[in-house]
């Protein structure tokens, strides 16, 4: 299994984010991976930071659909390849139906569909040829051409059992957000397994993004949960998730609610070796890539103490693979 690392706040200068991509540079982290930005966009901070140096493998977890038409969401990908010389997972997902009322004057009716047709075109233009597309949300009748890059694996959002159906479909990697590691073993990979087999096509890698914290003295693992996820707790793709997770804080006050995601899996705190036995759940659930994040650890504490957290956890991860070698 892969440890990846998150930037673990919204960037306002390339600058903040060089010791994040130096130390996936300098460590065993597989990978560099940024969520949505409403400030700097992913698709310009990696590229800044391959201009200043370090090229370093990259994800997009996730980018908004409502934003760009999926033409420009190949074309970013393609050229962010191109620029850092180095693969990208591109992970998308249409985002909360509130934010699609925003941008779009309505929520997409179906959610599966537009997801199914955004990704089609996008994976079609990303091969080269011509694309002749006509769907209930995109259209596309162009092309971007044929060019040589590193490669680029198509990711896509997951958290319920019907966008895990529909990533065995058309998705490489399905990536996963607070989802505890019982959940992802038990829900998401029968489901992706599902649409994989119906599709007749490999089933796609799984990524998980999984919130942790170190322990220290002082530290209350609720502080860090409601810093990391507190928006998350409120949503109702989210809720309704956690609810099948067998996590149910609906009438809990914000400190109960955070520490029962915690005691449930969603947020793994501990000392290092707890962390290591907690994230080792995850290999056994079939999770390829664990993607570490602390950004509550950075809200609470400051980008140095995340970065701190990080290269400890990292180095216990590190010794632990070395050891079942």
């Amino acid at each position: 299994m892969d440890y990846s690392v998150l930037v673990p706040f919204l960037p306002r200068r390339t600058e903040q984010v060089l010791p994040f991509a130096a130390l996936v540079e300098w460590t065993g982290a597989a990978r560099l991976w940024q969520g949505q930005s409403l400030l700097m966009e992913p698709f310009q901070t990696f590229s800044a930071l391959a201009g200043s140096g370090f090229r370093v493998p990259t994800g997009l977890g996730v980018t908004l659909m409502p934003l760009r038409h999926p033409f420009e969401a190949a074309h970013k990908v393609k050229t962010l390849a191109m620029a850092t010389g180095e693969e990208v997972v591109a992970g998308f997902g249409p985002g909360a139906k509130t934010f699609q009322q925003s941008l779009l004057g309505a929520p997409y009716r179906s959610q599966l569909t537009a997801v199914r047709e955004y990704m089609t075109v996008v994976r079609g233009l990303l091969s080269g040829d011509p694309v002749d597309f006509d769907g209930e949300y995109y259209t596309c009748h162009a092309g971007m051409g044929p060019a040589m890059s590193p490669p680029v694996h198509l990711g896509l959002g997951v958290l319920r059992p019907g966008m895990a159906r529909l990533a065995g479909e058309v998705a490489d990697v399905a990536i996963t957000w607070l989802t505890p590691a019982a959940y992802v073993d038990g829900v998401v990979r029968p489901a992706l397994r599902e649409g994989a087999s119906a599709a007749g096509r490999a089933v796609p890698r799984i990524t998980a993004m999984v919130p942790v914290a170190l322990e220290r003295p002082d530290r209350d693992v609720s502080d860090f949960v409601l810093a990391s996820n507190a928006a998350h707790m409120q949503a109702p793709h989210y809720i309704d998730m956690l609810g099948k997770a067998g996590i149910d804080f609906t009438e809990s006050d914000s400190k109960s609610a955070a520490r029962l995601m915690a005691e449930s899996g969603a947020f793994v705190f501990g000392n290092l070796d707890q962390i290591v036995k907690q994230l080792d759940e995850y290999r056994d659930a079939g999770v390829d890539e664990i993607v570490l994040n602390l950004t509550g650890v950075c809200r609470l504490y400051g980008a140095s103490a995340a970065m701190d957290d990080l290269k400890q956890i990292l180095a216990a991860v590190g010794a632990e693979q070395e050891g079942l070698r």
